[in-house]
């Protein structure tokens, strides 16, 4: 055990290569923005700028270093207003030539972006990777996610729109029942999934009408930055505004004007709570919010346990647990913990650590410069509280890689227990009744998911329903996720707020209005010329195809 572990830790000290062992097709130029979106123009900028080191450190003479990728404009509140004031003109009282487009030419718009947003491919996944120290593969597949995302939006955005092209006649009213938008709204979008889960809201609220005040996430923001062409050349003026610069200085500003409409966050609820209480017109502040999360799994005695290992392995640690969807802590019935952490522990030593080009890799640097000491902490916290790690070189560093460390016995003392860890710890309570993982999630902040591990429909069934009112999506016998992206993706209590999936998405952007009239010849002829001659694009019997 002693070679093994020396072994390991020689392996830490050459996990981070020089500057010319990495692949050249791997290897990125410095981008430094000196430039941003803004009321349909690129604006340049002289000011002060951010600049973007990657998790992904170089190793020199001198020991090593961080690596330099870019910068980018750290605007202030004059700046931000000044997008503030190009989507409010864009939109100009819901008049303005974007919310007044037919559904057919939007779609228009969004398919010329995305075909632009594929010829940048290349640079943006680099950029993901070396920004957020995201696989390679696993950049890959954010991307392609991310168009066949904009893809299935744009076909039920089509599916609605040809349901909507008939009239309802009730009680001698008739009556066409469309979708129209809400007006300004704020994008920001979670450092994990930079650009996939930002477009999962900033795309369906561009394609329903509303203007865009988009601000990039803290990590995974140069990878905006070549796509701000395609932004420009595909939309109208003022449709598309980037906003740059520390959030606590340029965000409160945007709030307390009372021109925001729809606040779209995927972070922090205590963040999303802060904001919506800036706003002076509370009534007129729509929220679609994903939060934070504390999916719990929950092993019985009659599991299938080399599955419940797949799973949870999968559900805890893709992307080093880097997921509000991923499993957070586990509850392990005694009579099969023991079990259970041998055959767990074994998994998480095959996994391949190393960084984000190397093929196979799962385990990869941190982005966030402090995640590393305050892993560090739980761990403490938990050893004090009688935990242990017990996978072999668990909570083992190295700059800003973290190999994964599996605590047990959790219990309510720790923070581990309570607190989101976001990254690579995975905690596990014994459990003797399932009666103790109902209380669990019933005590608990977030609701989001739940995975639950059994071969006995009995102890299913006793626990689906009273867990399907804690949480919002029940797994069995498998890893909580957000996909397929047709399901609804929400969560109760400080989880989440509206629900986001292909449909549920151009819904949570928009709202049902109406054109209704009495069923009179004067206003059948009436509405038959606007119809008939084009004369509208909301009240239209057009059908897309």
């Amino acid at each position: 055990m002693s070679d093994s572990k020396n072994a390991f830790d020689l392996s830490l000290d050459h996990l981070f290569v020089a500057e010319d062992a990495i692949p050249e097709q791997f290897r990125i130029e410095e981008i430094h923005q000196r430039e941003y979106l803004v009321d349909g123009k690129m604006k340049p900028w002289s000011g002060p700028v951010h600049e973007v080191y990657s998790p992904i450190y170089t190793k020199t003479d001198s020991g090593l270093k961080q690596k330099l990728i870019g910068s980018y404009p750290l605007c202030t509140e004059t700046e931000a207003q000044e997008c503030l004031d190009a989507a409010v003109l864009a939109y100009k009282d819901g008049r303005g030539e974007w919310p007044t487009m037919s559904v057919s030419e939007r779609i228009h718009h969004v398919e010329q972006f995305t075909g632009k947003m594929i010829a940048k491919k290349d640079v943006v996944v680099k950029l993901i990777m070396w920004e957020i120290g995201k696989s390679y593969a696993d950049s890959v597949k954010e991307f392609d996610r991310t168009v066949e995302y904009i893809y299935a939006t744009i076909d039920s955005l089509k599916n609605l729109d040809r349901d909507s092209s008939t009239f309802e006649i009730v009680d001698g009213i008739a009556a066409q029942v469309r979708r129209s938008p809400l007006g300004v709204v704020l994008c920001m979008g979670p450092y994990n999934y930079p650009l996939n889960e930002t477009f999962t809201t900033l795309i369906p609220a561009l394609i329903m009408g509303n203007t865009i005040l988009f601000k990039p996430p803290k990590f995974g923001t140069l990878l905006h930055y070549p796509l701000q062409e395609a932004f420009l050349e595909s939309f109208p003026k003022g449709v598309v505004n980037l906003l740059y610069g520390r959030g606590n200085v340029i965000i409160p500003g945007l709030m307390q004007s009372g021109k925001i409409n729809v606040l779209t966050l995927i972070g922090s609820s205590k963040v999303a709570n802060e904001l919506k209480k800036l706003h002076p017109k509370v009534n007129r502040l729509r929220a679609v919010l994903g939060l934070d999360a504390k999916n719990a799994a929950i092993i019985t005695c009659k599991a299938d346990i080399p599955l419940a290992v797949k799973e949870v392995l999968t559900g805890s640690l893709s992307f080093n647990g880097q997921r509000c969807t991923a499993l957070k802590i586990v509850w392990a019935h005694r009579d099969i913990v023991d079990e259970f952490l041998e055959q767990f522990s074994k998994a998480v030593s095959e996994l391949k650590y190393g960084l984000p080009w190397e093929t196979g890799v799962s385990l990869t640097p941190l982005p966030e410069p402090d995640k590393v000491n305050y892993l560090n902490d739980c761990i403490k916290d938990a050893e004090a509280n009688g935990a242990k790690i017990v996978n072999e070189n668990g909570g083992k560093s190295v700059a800003s890689f973290y190999y994964p460390a599996v605590v047990y016995p959790v219990n309510s003392k720790m923070r581990l227990y309570h607190e989101e860890q976001f990254g690579p710890i995975v905690p596990v309570v014994p459990f003797d009744d399932l009666e103790e993982t109902i209380q669990y999630l019933i005590d608990a902040k977030y609701g989001q998911q739940v995975s639950i591990f059994t071969t006995d429909a009995d102890e299913l069934s006793a626990l689906i329903d009273p867990l399907v009112n804690q949480v919002s999506r029940l797994n069995v016998n498998t890893q909580s996720q957000r996909g397929p992206d047709n399901f609804p993706f929400t969560g109760r209590k400080d989880s989440a707020e509206g629900t986001l999936s292909v449909s549920d998405a151009i819904r949570s952007f928009s709202i049902r209005s109406l054109v209704a009239f009495k069923m009179n010849e004067s206003n059948k002829k009436l509405i038959n010329e606007v119809v008939n001659e084009d004369k509208s694009n909301f009240l239209s019997t057009k059908f897309i195809f």
